[in-house]
């Protein structure tokens, strides 16, 4: 997501149209996830202007459409993937991921669709795969037969690490809301292909997320050395306050990184805007 009015003075500034959003807010960070294709497939006119509004080093990571994933999870579609692939087809060039998001019913009886609809898929498409059923985080003989299978298609396994949002008591609407939103899984870092995916989801204490971001400092910087490319996604239960916890914990890696001799781009908010009638809140 990159359209949230909360971020208007920490991320894209007072002024700032919500034409102008994506433009700002990739003057910051490297990619983005597209929550909306999972809900529609954009105009043409609307994929063109993320294209324009974004240099070509950045990158999308483009859910594909619920229709697909959960609908008809992921058989007799081959008309729907056509068309949304034609629709998208501009911003090939900057997509990092197409994520695969599967619901929870979609279990190890359904693995030979998967393992189908990957085969239909172009072979230099970069794939990212999240999966919810209980048996592919049992460490049983379903797990391994997922992992072998996104290994065989290249594919990359999307890791969710939820355990801060749920650390957290459920005492306000945000948090509740999370909790019954947010899937509660084991984290399983496995790389399965070339560009692994993290999706952490935050503690609304700031500091309350270090102890469990702490196994990232030292995970990410070895896929980095292996010659991965990891994708870093930082949520909070509301996402008021992503864009702040995800640069204070980039900052965290990046030190962790130079420790090592692995250099990372500096990531900046802009300066924080202040009403001069205004002292303390």
């Amino acid at each position: 997501m990159w359209s949230h009015n909360q971020w208007q003075s920490s991320l894209y500034g007072s002024g700032c149209k919500n034409s102008e959003r994506l433009a700002r807010y990739a003057q910051v960070f490297s990619t983005v996830e597209g929550n909306t294709t999972f809900y529609a497939t954009p105009a043409s006119t609307t994929v063109k202007k993320w294209h324009d509004a974004t240099p070509d080093d950045f990158r999308f990571t483009f859910k594909l459409p619920s229709t697909i994933t959960h609908q008809q999870q992921l058989q007799h579609c081959d008309q729907l993937i056509a068309d949304f692939f034609h629709v998208m087809a501009p911003l090939e060039h900057k997509v990092g991921l197409w994520k695969i998001q599967l619901p929870a019913q979609f279990g190890p009886h359904s693995l030979p669709a998967l393992d189908a609809f990957l085969r239909r898929l172009p072979k230099h498409f970069p794939i990212g795969v999240e999966v919810r059923h209980a048996a592919f985080f049992a460490k049983g003989e379903e797990e391994k037969a997922l992992n072998q299978l996104l290994i065989t298609h290249n594919a990359n396994r999307i890791i969710m690490d939820s355990r801060p949002v749920f650390s957290a008591p459920p005492l306000t609407e945000a948090v509740i809301d999370a909790h019954q939103k947010k899937p509660k899984v084991p984290v399983h870092a496995i790389a399965t292909s070339d560009s692994p995916m993290v999706r952490f989801i935050g503690h609304p204490e700031d500091l309350s997320n270090d102890p469990f971001f702490a196994n990232w400092l030292c995970r990410l910087p070895k896929w980095i050395k292996d010659g991965k490319t990891p994708y870093l996604f930082i949520h909070t239960p509301d996402n008021n306050h992503a864009p702040e916890l995800a640069t204070r914990l980039y900052t965290l890696l990046q030190q962790k990184c130079s420790q090592q001799q692995i250099n990372l781009p500096d990531v900046q908010l802009p300066a924080a805007e202040t009403d001069p009638q205004i002292d303390l809140l």
